[in-house]
Order: C-alpha cells, then sequence, then structure tokens
C-alpha cells in the first residue's frame, strides 16, 4: 500500500514516498541532527495549553532517520531528490548518507556558493557530503538529472512503459537553472527548484519544494491542465508569504494544502484564505500521513487535539499513531 509522510521538520522540508512497489524516496530533508527524540516529550506539555489552534507542533519536529528507520523500518532510498541547495533542505544529509543506503540522488544543476557557516544552526558536514555526492565522488549512488517533463524507468515508467512509481517532473528545464546559474541573486535557487507530482491512485500529490514566480509561470505555461483542482499540495516554501505571487493558486485550486513551520506573521494565510481553499498548518497537525485509494486521499495527522477539533476520528489510527482528519475526493479534473 502506497504511503505518503509530510514530516513536521520545523523550518524545512522532508517528505517521504513509499510507491506501491516498495521503493522509497524521499524530497529533501530537515532535522536529521537533532540527537535524541527527548525534545518531543519535554514539549508534549505545550499540547495541554495550546488555546486558538497554536498547538505548537513546530516545537515537536520529528527527526527523520529515525522515523525512516523505528518507525517505517527502512535503511534503504531508492532516490534522494534534493529540490534545491539550501541547508533547511539539506539538514542532516551527511547522517542519511551514513546511516541509510541510497541508490539514486537527483541533482537539478543549480548551483549556489558554499555557506559561511559560523553562527550557522546548519552543519558544514552537511553541505560538504552534498558536494561529493552531487559531484559523483560518492560509491554506489548514481547521481541523475531529470528535467521537467522526463520520462524514465523506476520515477514514471516500468518494465512495460506504464507508471513506475508515477513521479512526474514540473519544473525546472535548462532554461531555469541556466538563469539561476547565472544570477547573483543567492535566492535564484529557489527558481530552479524540483516541481515533483506523485500521481497517486488517490489523486494528484504536488511537491513544489521553494519554487518562487518565475517557477510558477513555467509549470501553468506548461502544464496547467494537469494540475487543475490539485488534491493535495505542500504549500512552496514552507508556506511563508515571501513576497512573492500567489496567483498560480487561482489556476491550480488545490483541494487540500499544506503550510509548513514559520513564524505566524510570515505565512501566507490570507492567500488561501481569500480564495476559500482548505489548508491546515503542521504547527497544528505535526506529521501529516496521507493514503491514497481508488476513490481519493485519506488524511491522518500527528495532533490527536487538532484533528478532534477538526472534526476528525480520532479513533481511527495508522500504524504510526496519527489519527483520522479527513479525506479528499478524487477530482473529476484527475
Amino acid at each position: 500500500m502506497a504511503e505518503v509522510h509530510i514530516l513536521n521538520v520545523g523550518q524545512g522540508d522532508c517528505n517521504i514516498i513509499k510507491s506501491n512497489s516498495g521503493r522509497v524516496t524521499m524530497f529533501d530533508i530537515c532535522g536529521g541532527n537533532i540527537i535524541t527524540e527527548d525534545a518531543r516529550s519535554a514539549m508534549a506539555i505545550m499540547e495541554k495549553a495550546a488555546v486558538s489552534g497554536n498547538f505548537q507542533m513546530c516545537k515537536k519536529s520529528t527527526n527523520p532517520l529515525n522515523f525512516l528507520k523505528e518507525k517505517m523500518g527502512k535503511t534503504s532510498i531508492f532516490r534522494f531528490i534534493l529540490s534545491h541547495p539550501d541547508m533547511d533542505h539539506l539538514d542532516g544529509f551527511n547522517k542519511l548518507m551514513s546511516d541509510c543506503t541510497v541508490s539514486n540522488f537527483w541533482d537539478s544543476g543549480v548551483r549556489k556558493d558554499k555557506p559561511d557557516f559560523k553562527g550557522s544552526p546548519y552543519k558544514e558536514e552537511d553541505w560538504d557530503r552534498y558536494v561529493k555526492v552531487r559531484d559523483g565522488k560518492e560509491e554506489d549512488v548514481t547521481v541523475v538529472s531529470p528535467m521537467a517533463g522526463a520520462k524514465n524507468k523506476f520515477f514514471n515508467q516500468d518494465d512495460e512503459g506504464k507508471g513506475g512509481d508515477y513521479i512526474y517532473i514540473y519544473a525546472p528545464d535548462s532554461n531555469l537553472v541556466a538563469n539561476a546559474n547565472n544570477s547573483n541573486n543567492g535566492e535564484a535557487v529557489n527558481d530552479a527548484s524540483y516541481v515533483i507530482v506523485y500521481r497517486s491512485a488517490g489523486g494528484r500529490i504536488l511537491f513544489p519544494g521553494d519554487a518562487h514566480d518565475k517557477t510558477w509561470e513555467f509549470v501553468l505555461d506548461h502544464y496547467e491542465k494537469e494540475l487543475i483542482e490539485c488534491e493535495f499540495m505542500v504549500a512552496p516554501h514552507h508556506g511563508r508569504d515571501s513576497g512573492r505571487s500567489w496567483d498560480f493558486l487561482d489556476k491550480i485550486k488545490p483541494k487540500f494544502s499544506i503550510l509548513g513551520c514559520a513564524s505566524s506573521q510570515h505565512l501566507a494565510y490570507d492567500a488561501w484564505n481569500r480564495r476559500g481553499l482548505e489548508k491546515i498548518t503542521q504547527n497544528q497537525a505535526g506529521n501529516i500521513a496521507v493514503y491514497p485509494s481508488s476513490e481519493g486521499l485519506s488524511i491522518y495527522v500527528e495532533n490527536a487535539k487538532f484533528a478532534q477539533k477538526y472534526g476528525g476520528d480520532t479513533t481511527n489510527t495508522d500504524n504510526y499513531g496519527n489519527v483520522f482528519l479527513t479525506f479528499i475526493d478524487k477530482s473529476n479534473n484527475y
């Protein structure tokens, strides 16, 4: 059975797809350097004090390596997709490569200068391991650079030319990568972010990384019809306002969206509210699990108190201790 996990890793991204084939895809990593889960227990008391929808789950972040090994029972990743080389998408990459087997690494080709780690919350060893892997110097790791529209065995084809793991690439293309690499603006890497769609049995699950305005222009120019009323979307750039245009929401009209962890004044709540689009935040939900079926997507969340307030069924739990939140019907456009 396929399953998708949008992990609560603080102010960063980590998404895991287990396809029907059993192959595991990790899209970005953050929080991989959390030493123990003690902080989660220490913060549990905050749930009792939660009021006005502020459940403070962002302070109970999950270590994705612990989740992968202890919860999913996996130490082998078939493909790691790096949306773009910002450290909140690489936090824990060194431990991932040391503790797990990673068969394939997706590199879009976008580049940025090595960050200054003095006073940084991130580790230089993660950047250095990324460069080693990216440059093809990691033994037994295959580096691939598929671009928008690419078709290939395993990620969206099988031996019969069918869907494989049903992972489709909507951005970037070579022009977006070249423009980002030729820019003097360090934030330009966001406009060469991978935009991935998992075309599950229950609907489309959209992972846009930190895709910015030029990326969305490209995606809509080439794939708008494939994304109309997308069933599920992880908000780009963790849902931060980021001085960006949100007009792409008028075209895609996602049926359900996840906004990540950021200070509430920085989240683009209004972009969803004024369009009447359904959304939740990871500060409310914690970890989120999605289970596709032929009818749609079953959504489960870590925080039972939030699920109860939302109208979910707290007696219905999954194998990870998450509770049922809601069901998203498959769109007629899928």
